[in-house]
Order: C-alpha cells, then sequence, then structure tokens
C-alpha cells in the first residue's frame, strides 16, 4: 500500500492559500492559535459551497482562517462567528477586511459559544462549524442540532485529535470527548456522516430529516 504519510503530506500541501489567507494564517500563529490546515480549510470550502450556504455558524473564530474558507465558497452566505478573545475578534475582522468581504456578511460575536448557541434560531442556519470549547463539545454538537435545517450540515474540526481517538487505550479527557461525539454520529439515522483524516480529523454530518 502507498505510504499513507506522504498521501497525507501530499493533500495538505494540495489546497493553495491566497495572501489574506496567509496573512491571516500568520496572525494565528503569533497569537499561539492553531488555525485549521489549508486542506481542511478546502474542505470546508467545498461543503459550504455543496450546500449553497446562506448562513453559517462558526463556533471558535481565531485570528479568521477558518472563516475566509468557509466564505470564499459561499460568496453569498452570512457568517456569525463567535469567539471569547477580543484581540482575535479583531485578528478575525482585519482578515475579512483583506479579503475584500462586506461587513454585512459577518458578524463576530463575543462569548462563549454554547452560550451564544443557545440564543439562536431554530433551523435558521446551512452549516455549523465546531471548533471551540471543547469541553462542551457535546452540547454544542446538541445545539448545531437544532440550528441546521434539514440538508444543512455540522462539521467538526480536530475529530481525531492528534490521531489519539482511533486507539482504544488512550482515553484522556480530549480524546474521549472527540470519540463520544463519533460515536454519537456514526449510526445516527438522521444524518448521512462521513470523517475525513484531513488536517487533525473532519467529520461532516449532513442532516436528512
Amino acid at each position: 500500500m502507498v505510504d499513507k504519510i506522504s498521501s497525507w503530506k501530499f493533500v495538505e500541501e494540495f489546497a493553495v492559500e491566497n495572501e489574506p489567507l496567509r496573512l491571516a494564517r500568520l496572525r494565528a500563529e503569533e497569537f499561539d492559535v492553531e488555525a485549521v490546515t489549508a486542506s481542511t480549510g478546502s474542505a470546508l470550502a467545498v461543503l459550504a459551497a455543496s450546500l449553497g450556504a446562506k448562513a453559517i455558524v462558526e463556533a471558535g473564530t481565531g485570528a479568521g482562517v477558518s472563516g475566509l474558507w468557509l466564505l470564499s465558497g459561499a460568496p453569498n452566505a452570512v457568517l456569525a462567528t463567535i469567539d471569547t478573545e477580543p484581540d482575535l475578534q479583531q485578528a478575525a475582522r482585519t482578515a475579512f477586511a483583506d479579503a475584500g468581504i462586506a461587513s454585512n456578511r459577518t458578524r463576530v460575536i463575543s462569548g462563549r459559544a454554547l452560550d451564544v448557541m443557545a440564543n439562536m434560531a431554530d433551523g435558521g442556519y446551512d452549516l455549523v462549524f465546531l471548533d471551540a470549547d471543547r469541553e462542551t463539545l457535546d452540547e454544542q454538537v446538541a445545539e448545531a442540532t437544532r440550528l441546521i435545517r434539514p440538508g444543512g450540515a455540522i462539521a467538526i474540526a480536530h475529530a481525531l485529535w492528534r490521531d489519539r481517538v482511533p486507539d482504544p487505550a488512550l482515553r484522556d479527557d480530549a480524546t474521549v470527548i472527540y470519540r463520544d461525539v463519533l460515536r454519537r454520529f456514526k449510526n445516527h439515522e438522521d444524518y448521512a456522516v462521513s470523517l475525513s483524516a484531513t488536517g487533525d480529523g473532519l467529520l461532516v454530518a449532513v442532516k436528512l430529516r
């Protein structure tokens, strides 16, 4: 079988980032914030495009890298992006401005993801991307299932958590959290589910009904 590490590296290097994305990624590094990889970002863009997304929720703004990717795939979408860190929110606003994204296409919301999502409308969103507050991930998933319309999708970053999730002997808190979320979706009749090894793992669940 072909070397999987070489294939993974090839996939990670396949996606090309433009100048605004490159600058946003540099800001993320300056803040010591882990942004999604380019391959994960491109997968999010494709997902947003395939959904024809008009309304997107992002839990975990970071420096705006994932937000830029999401909006690149959904040129008519409005992104509601949530974070607790004002400096990161400002970095994201700069990233969006660098990319020429109109201000009315982004809502940068301050707060904990779970608290903000709890006040959002049922079935009002096409796509929810979760990349924040790992400790409340299960509760965020519950909110996300309420927020998305039928045919909408939930995407979860770090779904393989440093390649630890597949090893049943590893039982640290973070690994168990992601493993439980995967188990929740694996045999769920109301969702079509895909787990990709892209980046640190990306789970996509599309609501069927």
